[in-house]
């Protein structure tokens, strides 16, 4: 990585953001988005504010760590209830899930906006995203929401070198999507998995290990987790506690990905 090069692309980032009379990020508590949020505060101060669903796609971790990173910089935060569950474009789980799923959240932002006089709204995509299949950007971009890490070039890199430059705690978080991901289009959505999902990475998470997905194949649980998480699995106790649970959880078989951990490897199917 280009040290100088993220620098001023840190700088154009903030040019952006100056142009700007207001703005409200859509804020997920990840590392992209608490990047965003923190730049536009040290920029527009009381003229930036962030938003954020609660939802049943959203693990309530994700939610709690979003209010506490808001609360510690001192930006307005917003909190709304979010129910994709309602939406049969969401449910039904096609190709296209995610452009739904970013319409009807946009429709949201765009509302909140109007009530609080925010004149433009932001989501924390990065140069990286713009690689895999996302058709929720194209959602957002249709209702004017815009994208300023992707405009001032930034990748998934130069925002966790930039953001522990900051001092940020989020610079290395583990990369978190929602959980509808962790299951294979053509598959409907309920509720209900969605919370076995977020109780079996959490019961991961309090295993120690931190970049994981739990994908969801009905029966089977699939285990993606880093290349160091796959040794851990060869420690009888270990594994034996991880089996008892998630068969507690309901899944009549345990699986390990012996790929690792792969963002959107739900795509693959496509």
């Amino acid at each position: 990585m280009d040290i100088d090069a993220a620098r001023a692309k840190k700088e154009r980032l903030m040019n952006l953001l100056r142009e700007m009379p207001s703005l409200l990020v859509a804020f997920s508590g990840g590392t992209d988005s608490s990047f965003l949020l923190a730049v536009a505060y040290e920029v527009l101060k009381d003229r930036v504010a962030a938003a954020t669903a609660d939802s049943i796609i959203f693990p309530s971790r994700e939610r709690d760590e979003a209010v506490e990173f808001a609360g510690k910089i001192g930006v307005e935060h917003i909190i709304f209830k979010s129910n994709e569950s309602t939406l049969p474009e969401f449910t039904a789980n096609g190709p296209d899930r995610c452009y739904f799923c970013k319409k009807a959240l946009s429709v949201r932002l765009r509302r909140i906006a109007e009530e609080k006089g925010i004149k433009r709204i932001a989501f924390a995509a990065n140069t990286d995203d713009m690689e895999d299949y996302r058709p929720g950007t194209k959602a957002a971009e249709e209702m004017g929401i815009i994208s300023p890490l992707v405009k001032a070039g930034l990748n998934k890199e130069e925002i966790r070198f930039l953001s522990r430059e900051m001092g940020l705690a989020t610079w290395n978080k583990p990369s978190m999507a929602c959980l509808a991901t962790r299951i294979p289009y053509g598959t409907h959505i309920t509720p209900e998995m969605l919370k076995i999902i977020e109780d079996a990475e959490e019961f991961l998470f309090g295993m120690g290990f931190r970049q994981i997905r739990v994908r969801h194949h009905g029966a089977v649980a699939r285990i993606e987790v880093d290349m160091m998480g796959i040794s851990r699995f060869l420690e009888g106790e270990l594994r034996r506690k991880v089996v008892k649970r998630f068969r507690e959880l309901g899944f009549k078989h345990v699986s390990l990905d012996l790929e690792g951990f792969v963002s959107g490897s739900m795509n693959r199917a496509l």
